[in-house]
């Protein structure tokens, strides 16, 4: 992903606007004194209100339709930051404004955790040096994500360590469970090649053997030339591809001539998801039935 330079300076007028003259952030205490917590993406504050019950109060950053690549936080978020506890990122550039809203937040006791770090990162053109950011979308990088959380939820409230244990130990075991089925399912498939509408499923690809084919967006947010459709409509047609999968959060219009032009048809896969009632379980075996449609 790039950091456009205006995009980071409108972040910092922004900031200077809310943050200014507010001195040390004051944590304001949630209804029922919950811990306030922010993260950035639905999948995460799934976890992070799996992991916390009824001890916490999530936030969530990235609404429903959005894409993490292109949002700009809002005044309300940024101060929402600035009175949280806890702040759950997924890292690797997604959260293109983590750093200058953290230092500018001015939120001593606030606590960063980055649940990529120490899981295996692919590299990927379009994501810029630091790695493909979509780790949440394998349930096995999911797993460590969730563990991240716990840890820092105990630490920032440690007297509700052993509720963040349970909850956490009963969740990863849902977890495991729905890495099993997915391993299972795809056992079934009939083609292991695919076309996504951008490298969000690599990690998923990589470790359920599957083979992310092509992508029709190389850049978050930059359309296809006409070039690059006619190749992977060729790639398509190679496959023998049955779908072309587009996303809720972009347009369709791409993913639809690459599907008439090679004989395929258009589904979803779903990175982040759409409340109410959401959750990341429900997300994963929605996108799991939308690959066996094309694969099995």
């Amino acid at each position: 992903m790039v950091r456009k330079g205006t995009r980071s300076m409108g972040l910092i007028l922004v900031l200077a606007v809310v943050f200014a003259g507010c001195g040390e952030a004051s944590l304001s205490p949630t209804p029922g004194g919950r811990l306030p917590v922010v993260a950035s993406i639905l999948p995460l504050a799934d976890f992070a209100r799996e992991v916390g019950g009824e001890r916490i109060e999530v936030e969530v950053l990235v609404p429903p339709g959005a894409s993490p690549h292109t949002f700009e936080l809002t005044p309300a978020q940024l101060q929402a930051i600035s009175q949280a506890r806890v702040l759950v990122l997924n890292g690797l550039g997604l959260e293109w404004w983590a750093e200058a809203v953290i230092s500018a937040a001015d939120n001593p006791d606030l606590i960063v955790v980055t649940t990529s770090d120490g899981l295996d990162i692919l590299a990927e053109e379009g994501h810029g040096t630091a790695g493909n950011p979509h780790v949440w979308l394998s349930p096995r990088n999911a797993i460590q994500q969730v563990e991240a959380i716990r840890e820092a939820l105990i630490w920032a409230d440690p007297s509700g360590a052993e509720v963040y244990q349970a909850n956490a130990s009963a969740y990863i075991a849902e977890l495991e469970a729905l890495d099993k089925e997915i391993r299972e399912a795809v056992a079934s498939f009939s083609s292991r090649r695919f076309i996504a509408f951008h490298a969000a499923w690599v990690y998923f690809a990589r470790d359920y053997g599957l083979e992310q084919a092509a992508v029709i967006e190389r850049m978050p947010g930059q359309e296809p030339s006409p070039a690059e459709i006619a190749a992977i409509v060729e790639r398509a047609r190679a496959i023998q591809a049955r779908a072309i999968f587009a996303e809720p959060q972009f347009s369709t219009k791409a993913a639809q001539v690459i599907a008439e032009e090679s004989g395929a048809q258009v589904l979803y896969l779903d990175p982040l998801g759409q409340p109410p009632d959401y959750r990341y379980l429900d997300l994963m075996r929605f996108n799991l039935r939308e690959m066996s449609r094309a694969l099995r």
